[in-house]
């Protein structure tokens, strides 16, 4: 997973930090965090997403199966991101899932893009997407598995 800008929360960073060793206990996890870009008064909207894409990109490799979180993507409910999940990691050979900047993604970036996710129609923070997001990943790993921790 690639993010743009640390975790500033404590809190949130150790609900991250759990689930993803929870994650590493079903498939290879990483999250690689690009920084924040310095003295970006002086810049747009775009410029921003422009310079924060160019990190972005600079973290793939070419057979990188790219799914961007994004407010425009597919919703799926847990279930159906567990069968989604299952069945592109069985094609992908590296899945990088990318949660951008504050004003979302550059046209390089999503040019890039394989595919383009939501978790809901809602807006949520940055700092809070990640926890959600992760708690999913961790959530569908178990219903692939046929754990018991998510209920339907």
């Amino acid at each position: 997973m690639i993010l743009v800008g640390k975790t500033t929360d404590s809190h949130v960073k150790a609900m991250i930090d759990d689930y993803t060793e929870r994650i590493s206990h079903y498939m290879p996890f990483e999250i690689v965090t690009i920084p924040e870009l310095k003295n970006t008064k002086s810049l747009t909207e775009e410029q921003q997403k422009v310079r924060e894409g160019e990190l972005i990109l600079k973290q793939l490799q070419p057979a990188d199966t790219v799914v961007l979180l994004d407010e425009h993507g597919k919703e799926r409910r847990s279930i159906e991101f567990a069968k989604w999940l299952e069945t592109i990691t069985q094609s992908a050979r590296r899945l990088v899932f990318v949660i951008g900047g504050p004003y979302g993604f550059s046209a390089d970036v999503y040019d890039r893009a394989n595919q383009k996710m939501s978790l809901s129609a809602m807006t949520f923070s940055h700092q809070m997407v990640r926890v959600i997001f992760t708690e999913q990943l961790y959530r569908a790993c178990t219903i692939i598995k046929g754990e018991p921790y998510h209920h339907e």
